[in-house]
């Protein structure tokens, strides 16, 4: 597979972080905003859903039905990306999502809530491949890394105040977050449309081109690996920690939703502290070791998660645990990035990379909840664990993708 060497007039590539390109910064800026209304329902969400008198299997539906319809939307969205271009595309999604939450709050039974998050997941996948197809083909060899780490840790500020301010709004009722978030997708949507309203970016694909498909990013170890971690994160980060770890706050811990805003932001406080360094590093040692540390870490401690019997044990494991994924967050999707190169738009081989962590938010939250409802949240959060460590095992027989600046390995 080759690479584009030529770098697209999209702004100065410099080295120091002033010279990357305007757009990144746009999408790094506005990730907040979206992370902020993201944050603020999951602390409430599956209390919400609990209210209409389902069981722990239907509130973990209500929630992962949002990433069925992402995983359902992926494709045909890869291909709407390459006719339409990125913006039009991440800019509708914002407003699916916008709409789609704020009518939660109108909810009267469990089957309406599912219908508006279901919409939500589409609205969801759209901008999600959009911004991340185009961070790809943006982003310098030598700088990967530390973009992939400014975007996720964009996402992560606003998930640190995101559940806290959910938790509170909480107070108002359950259903005030909804509006919130609503208005959040709402600002964020405006500020995208007009950030890049004259950018080249938003270009019909036949002025770029792609030398990338998903056959060709198949041939590479270093990506099949990278689907793995991408379905190990899944599991863990959606299935796990937004769908089951609110339940275990308030059925093992017996405490209400604003101890269960407090455990996810303090999960992304540790995320916070680390990503961002991670990234830096990633770009001077390159991604196999903070992979496969990373992975390693969040497994075992995802264990202890599962095995502790009280508030403070619980928040402590809960901020290593986050710091843990931080660790291998950036240097994951700086990995594709290499395989991909700067090319590729977002077509199938990033909307694959995308698939695999919704399918393993699926199964993971239907697994975990399963086990947790017949067996114990004990073993659900150890299976858990044992899913990022196989992903660990698995990048230790992949190739370095990047070191130095260097470009990615021959397919192998």
């Amino acid at each position: 597979m080759t690479h584009a060497t030529r770098r697209p007039r999209f702004g100065g590539w410099g080295r120091k972080s002033t010279g990357l390109p305007r757009e990144a910064w746009v999408l790094i800026v506005v990730n907040v905003l979206a992370a902020l209304g993201y944050g603020v329902i999951s602390p409430v969400l599956p209390v919400f859903a609990r209210t209409f008198g389902v069981s722990i299997s239907a509130v973990t539906f209500a929630i992962t039905v949002f990433s069925v319809m992402r995983l359902c939307c992926a494709p045909p969205t890869g291909l709407l990306v390459q006719r339409l271009g990125e913006r039009p595309i991440y800019v509708s999604g914002l407003l699916i999502v916008a709409v789609s939450t704020a009518a939660c709050a109108f909810a009267q039974n469990y089957w309406q809530l599912l219908i508006f998050r279901a919409i939500g997941g589409i609205g969801s996948t759209m901008f999600f491949i959009a911004a991340l197809g185009l961070l790809i083909r943006i982003s310098p060899p030598e700088a990967r890394g530390r973009i992939a780490g400014l975007f996720a840790t964009s996402f992560l500020v606003g998930l640190v105040g995101g559940p806290l301010v959910g938790s509170l709004t909480a107070s108002f009722g359950l259903r005030a977050p909804f509006w919130i978030y609503g208005l959040a997708m709402l600002i964020t949507a405006i500020a995208v449309s007009y950030s890049l309203r004259r950018s080249t970016l938003g270009a019909p694909a036949e002025q770029v081109q792609s030398t990338v498909t998903l056959r060709d990013a198949l041939r590479h170890n270093a990506y099949r690996s990278a689907l793995v971690s991408s379905f190990a994160t899944g599991w863990s980060v959606f299935g796990l920690r937004i769908a089951v770890v609110p339940l275990f706050v308030s059925d093992v811990l017996d405490r209400g939703p604003r101890m269960t805003g407090l455990a996810l932001a303090v999960f992304s406080v540790g995320n916070v502290l680390v990503v961002l360094p991670s990234g830096y590093l990633s770009d001077r040692i390159g991604r196999r070791a903070l992979l496969i540390g990373g992975l390693f870490a969040a497994g075992v401690t995802t264990i202890w998660l599962g095995a502790s019997s009280s508030v403070p044990i619980f928040l402590v494991a809960a901020c290593l645990s986050g710091a843990a994924s931080g660790v291998f967050a950036s240097p994951q999707q700086a990995a594709v990035a290499d395989i991909l190169g700067t090319a590729a738009r977002a077509g199938t081989a990033v909307a694959m990379f995308q698939m695999v962590a919704d399918l393993g938010a699926i199964v993971g939250s239907f697994a975990v909840a399963e086990i947790a409802e017949h067996v114990g949240f004990g073993w659900g959060f150890a299976i858990s664990g044992i899913i990022l460590l196989a992903a660990a095992i698995r990048w230790v027989f992949a190739p370095e993708t990047q070191v130095a600046g260097k470009t990615a390995p021959q397919p192998a």
